[in-house]
């Protein structure tokens, strides 16, 4: 089993660490009591293998206790858990920054006691975890893209390739446009199915419906310089630290036009082995 603790000063991110590793398969516990690590530790073991990867996160906000935590990693040792350190770091200028955007008090703060000089004091108080520690983050400069590119790297492990899961959903644009679309494209422009008497009780998935919509050069052309332009974000969404996104198309009703497209891109997608599902919002509106 591994162990692996989170820790560093206040504001270097060790929040946002941890939910990169969740996405990783790691079980995350924040603000974990450094007394009750061994009894986690035996807690975990007792599974039998259901929590092989756990990351914790600990810091001074347990105040007296956090002294105890080099102490403590020697006792998981000896319990044979395998645990490293993961300590965030940024530069004083950086944290006394994000702590006036967030206007949250800093742990080490006290009356008459600046930012700047809590973010010293923690350092100083950190300093032997900071030496002992296996990974030393410094996110002074990272986006959160950039952070998740890193920890990535660091604790991925071989074969473990990182994907974008993307959502292909048809909408119609008479029921609103999804909420949680990233990309929207309006299909309107295209021959409309509903207009042939024959075609208006079906959906963009019966294939007469299909036939119909790309018997026109211009959908082949529009789904070509979709993909085109879809093969150019996707690489650069990821690079950013992006994991899911939601493309809408989008026609009157969401029933003929808008399905036919997804369908079609959904498949392309597949194809080029990415990650992807086609939901059809309003195909029964």
């Amino acid at each position: 089993m591994e162990f692996l603790i989170i820790t560093g000063l206040s504001g270097a991110g060790k929040s946002r660490a941890a939910d990169v590793l969740e996405d990783l398969e790691y079980y995350c516990v924040d603000n974990m009591p450094v007394a009750l690590m061994p009894r986690f530790a035996e807690l975990c073991v007792a599974t039998g293998g259901r929590y092989e990867k756990v990351a914790l996160v600990t810091d001074v906000r347990e105040k007296d206790g956090f002294g105890q935590l080099l102490t403590t990693l020697d006792q998981l040792g000896e319990m044979d858990v395998s645990c490293r350190i993961l300590y965030m770091d940024a530069d004083t200028r950086t944290l006394v920054r994000r702590y006036k955007e967030s206007r949250r008090p800093h742990p080490m703060a006290a009356p008459g006691v600046s930012v700047e000089q809590a973010v010293a004091k923690e350092a100083e108080l950190l300093a032997p975890v900071r030496a002992r520690a296996d990974y030393i983050v410094n996110t002074s400069s990272l986006t959160l893209g950039m952070l998740q590119n890193k920890l990535f790297d660091l604790f991925a492990g071989e074969g473990h390739k990182r994907k974008i899961a993307v959502t292909v959903m048809s909408f119609g644009y008479k029921h609103g446009i999804p909420m949680d679309a990233d990309l929207v494209f309006d299909a309107r422009f295209l021959p409309n199915p509903f207009y042939v008497d024959e075609l208006r009780p079906m959906c963009g998935l019966d294939r007469p419906v299909a036939e119909f919509v790309f018997s026109y050069q211009q959908t082949r052309t529009f789904l070509e310089k979709l993909e085109d332009m879809l093969d150019f974000l996707l690489p650069l969404y990821l690079e950013e630290g992006k994991l899911t996104l939601t493309i809408a198309i989008g026609c009157t009703g969401g029933r003929h036009r808008s399905v036919a497209l997804a369908a079609a891109l959904n498949d392309y997608f597949h194809a080029h082995e990415i990650d992807s599902v086609n939901v059809n919002r309003d195909i029964d509106k």
